[in-house]
This record gives C-alpha cells, structure tokens and sequence, in this order.
C-alpha cells in the first residue's frame, strides 16, 4: 500500500508513545435548570490541547468510544478567522518545536498540518471501540493528504467512504469553479464487524420500494464475475406462485434443462438449470438447508423462489431501513446553523450544521453510545448528541477544543442548548441534560521516579489499571483490598499506595487480603508497592509479581 511521506514524519510517526499523561481538572459541573427534560448529565468538555486530552481520556474510555466526529482545521491559510484555519497558531508552533526541532520553521504548511494530525489520529485509533467509526470533514486543501494517513493509521480495508457534502448556500465566488462540497472520511476500526448503517437519505421519497418489509432482486446476473454454472433445484423448492409450467427453454436465462411443474407454490420435480448466479452459494446453502432462512453476509433473512418468469430471486427481510449514499445533501448549511447560533448570542463562523452530524452518528451509534469530538468548535457535537437523546437515548459526549473561546463559546452554546434558546419550539425548550468542564491539569509523573503527589488516588489507579490492560478497574469498596485494582485471566492486580507513606511488601500486607472475594483463587498476584520484604523465594511460593511504585509503573 503507498504510504506517505512529508518532512518531519520520523519524529511523529510514534510522538503519541511519548506525550506526557496529564490529569484532568475539574472547573464546574453544570445541569439544566429545574423543568428541563430528562437528558445525560455526565457528558465531559475539557479546554486544552487535544493532543493532551486524548491521552488522559485513555485509561477510562480506550475501546469505549464509538463514534467519533472531527471537524480539524482545514488549512486554508486563512490566519484571520476565530477557529485559525493554519498551522501557525503558537500552540502549534510551540509544539512543532518541542517534537521536531528547529527544521520544523522550514517546513511547508502541508507538512505542519500533517505533522499536527498524525499523532492525534493515532490517539483517536486507540480510544475508538473495536466496532466503532470515526467521521472527519476537510475539503480539497488536504483531502488527499488526509485519506493516506489514514489509510497506513485504520488501515486501506476499514474504510467505509469517502463521502461529499453539499454545502448548501456556501461556495467560493471567486473560484474559476464554484466549489460547494466538501469531505467526510469515514473509516472503521474494524469494519468486519458493522452491519448496515442506518439512516436514510433526506431525498428518497416516502413512496420509496426501500421502505417496503421485503427486499426482492433476481440472483441471474451474467458476466465474468459471474460464469454460469448448473444447478439442480430440488422437488419442494418454493415458487411465487401457485401453479405454474416453466417449459425447457435455452433462450433466456436461467435455461431451464427440463420443464419445471409448480403446485402450491412449489416445484414437484428435480429441474437443472444454467445461468450466472449472483448469490450462488447462498442459494446451495439455502438447498442444503431444506429451503429454511439463511443469513447473508450482512446479515439478513433470506430466502430463494421460483419467479413467474422463471427467474431465481432473492428475497431478504429487512431488518432496518438502510439506504445511505456517498453524496450528503439536504443536511443543512454551515450560513444556517450561524444564523441559528445567532438566537442563542453565539457567533461563529462556518459551523457545522445539527442535522449533518446527527444523521452521521445515527450510523452505527446505538442509544448508549459514546460520541467523541477533540475538535469542538463551536459544540455543534454536543448539540447534536443532546438533540438526539430527545428519542429517550443515553447517548454520551465528550467534547475538546484548544482554543480559548471553549468557555465562552463552546460551553455556553452547550449551556443554551440545555436550558433552551430562541424562539422556535424545537430549540425554546432545550435539550435538559448537564456536563462537566475541564481543563489540562499536572502530569502524573513530575519527574521520572517521581508519581504527582497532587494526583487523586482514583485517577492513578485508573491509569494503572489501563496500564495492565484490565477491563475493569474496581472501586476501593472491592470485597478483596481498598488497594485491589481487579482480576483477569486468573491474575489479580493490587495496588499498595499511599500518598504520604511508605508502603512495604510483607507477610502482614498479605495477611490483609481476602482472596475469598475474588471470582476464583489466583494463579498469580500483580502487588505495586514501594518497597518489598519478602524473599524471592517467598514470592515464588505466593505466585507474586513485584512491581516497584513508580520505577516499575509503565508509561503509555
């Protein structure tokens, strides 16, 4: 597969290895005012560099999320609008900097932004769930540059589309062709495991045959994919109808060797016939099966008959409407959602429409998901993510932005959605619902053998428990030990910390276990300590693997 290459790639390719882990601090909570309608109050949105906020969201939410949204920076240029559309905002060039040196100052833009956007997608890779998407929106600036990292990060197989939005109302004047489209990159983490999307495309008609319960196509499809080939339909094989004699004929397919007799709807004599098949296998199996439903690749019913014409046809029940297409119109405008904004006292430019990211998370998000943005924006997400629990969901979001208009911008657009804005019924009401505001805190390590005295307990066995690759990090409150962090394949985890003491190894440390707490007995015991006392033959004989706080502590 080709692969990319720009300058400076050597020293990001595997940067997000070597980001700090930051804590997260707490500003506020917020939640609707009394009345609202009931909505997830639990929803995150952390000002800070993403970069920073990705890594500190993987201990509590790596393989959790499953959709993410992402509307980055387009790299236009343009250096005078809010959302700086460039790479020369000095948080990025600070960073450039630090990561790359000072032959990053002769760098192009191209390679900045991309430079910029490799770590971050790495970041965002690692925290997505194994059946989860990811959704990012660019135009032609770096569409191309875009699709080849993610290609070598997801992998080539994993993407779903490469789809167009109309931008209606918005197009560049001065442009030798009026541009009114972008992109939205959708990939998979794994997309062996997506079934259909769901949605259905605002211009389908309610007349529709796609909304009809049964989905009916002939399998007689002819061509060099499709050699033809000889089947036997068997006596019993079903029929569309009710008597019917479909006479040997080698002049339209199938050829039917032999006349084929229908009565009740069903065949009553071995008949051969001949043709391209586009579901053959399918069919066999059908066959085999006594002409029982079987399950297709994407998993719907199917069944096989005889037509009146004497064409094969597959006939599948629709589990769910699906009916997506690559090119997105009738989603919204970026120039109606300002003037929206503009009734709840929020100004900014070039937002993405609620409509557009509701119809996109509505893919694969189920009513429990977690929706991730790390380029917030003007909250457009959020927003979206709250409109749609209106359908009684509890769906999640968690929102980053790096810019300092998070607070007045991005949370207060969050705030008005909550409590209501406007004067149309559908905004007046708002959403209810609440979230939390954070910002990028200390790391956790201030110094390499030294753990953030001022790190909370719980953050820290959270990061520990991520660190050994636990599904789940217990509460204190365990049945075991306050300083049991879990138990997987036979292994139990134990983290012995104390922030303002030495904490030793030592037969009355072990004393205090109550292994009767756990699922089963352990094979082995992972212990964190500061110090150790037993002998290494006393360990062997426990089944204990020592671990040394924080030496032996591993960074991610």
């Amino acid at each position: 597969m080709p692969e990319l290459t720009w300058s400076g790639k050597d020293k990001v390719k595997f940067h997000h290895h070597d980001v700090p882990f930051y804590l997260l601090n707490q500003q506020y909570h917020f939640v609707a005012e009394a009345g609202k309608p009931q909505n997830r109050e639990d929803n995150i949105l952390i000002h800070g560099d993403n970069l920073l906020a990705l890594k500190s969201l993987l201990p509590e939410f790596g393989g959790r999320i499953n959709c993410i949204y992402i509307d980055p920076p387009y790299n236009t240029g343009n250096e005078n609008w809010v959302y700086n559309d460039n790479v020369n905002d000095p948080r990025i060039q600070k960073w450039l900097g630090e990561v790359v040196g000072k032959e990053g100052e002769d760098f192009s833009r191209h390679d900045k932004w991309l430079c910029m956007m490799y770590p971050r997608l790495k970041l965002l890779k690692q925290l997505l769930a194994d059946d989860g998407v990811i959704f990012i929106s660019i135009d032609d600036n770096e569409q191309a540059s875009l699709k080849l990292i993610c290609d070598e990060i997801f992998g080539y197989g994993n993407l779903l589309a490469q789809m167009v939005w109309r931008t209606d109302g918005n197009f560049d004047n001065q442009a030798k062709i009026k541009i009114c489209h972008e992109y939205i990159l959708c990939y998979a983490k794994n997309i062996n495991l997506l079934g259909l999307p769901n949605g259905i495309d605002p211009s389908i008609s309610e007349n529709s045959k796609i909304f009809n319960p049964l989905i009916k196509n002939t399998i007689v499809k002819n061509g060099s994919k499709n050699p033809i080939s000889t089947i036997t339909l068997p006596i019993g094989f079903p029929c569309s109808e009710k008597e019917l004699i479909i006479s040997k004929r080698d002049d339209a397919y199938p050829h039917y060797f032999n006349d084929a007799i229908i009565k009740n709807y069903c065949l009553t004599n071995p008949v051969e016939v001949s043709s391209g098949w586009s579901s053959k296998s399918l069919l066999e199996e059908f066959i085999e099966e006594d002409f029982q439903l079987v399950m297709d690749t994407k998993g719907q019913k199917t069944r096989f008959e005889i037509s009146s014409t004497g064409a094969i046809e597959s006939i599948k029940e629709r589990e769910n409407t699906s009916h997506i297409v690559s090119i997105l119109q009738g989603l919204g405008s970026t120039q109606n959602m300002s003037n929206d904004l503009k009734n709840a006292n929020i100004i900014f430019d070039f937002p993405k429409p609620v409509d557009l990211i509701k119809f996109l998370i509505n893919f694969y998000a189920n009513k429990n998901a977690i929706i991730l943005d790390s380029f917030s924006g003007s909250g457009t997400t959020a927003h979206a993510v709250l409109s749609l629990n209106k359908d009684g969901g509890n769906r999640r979001f968690i929102g980053v932005e790096m810019m300092d208009y998070a607070e007045t911008i991005t949370a207060e657009r969050i705030r008005r959605v909550i409590n209501g804005y406007g004067n149309k019924p559908e905004t007046q009401n708002g959403t209810g619902g609440g979230f939390t505001f954070y910002t990028i805190g200390d790391p956790l390590f201030i110094a390499p053998d030294t753990l953030n005295p001022n790190a909370s307990l719980a953050a820290i066995r959270q990061y520990i428990g991520y660190t050994e690759n636990l599904q789940q990090t217990w509460q204190p409150e365990n049945g075991v030990s306050p300083h049991a962090l879990g138990y997987q394949n036979g292994t139990a985890y134990v983290f012995y910390y104390e922030q303002d003491e030495v904490t030793t190894l030592d037969l009355p440390f072990l004393q205090t276990l109550q292994a009767t707490g756990l699922p089963e007995k352990p094979e082995c015991w992972v212990i964190y300590a500061d110090k150790v006392v037993l002998t290494e033959s006393q360990l062997k004989t426990f089944n204990i693997v020592f671990k040394r706080i924080p030496r032996d502590i591993s960074r991610f």
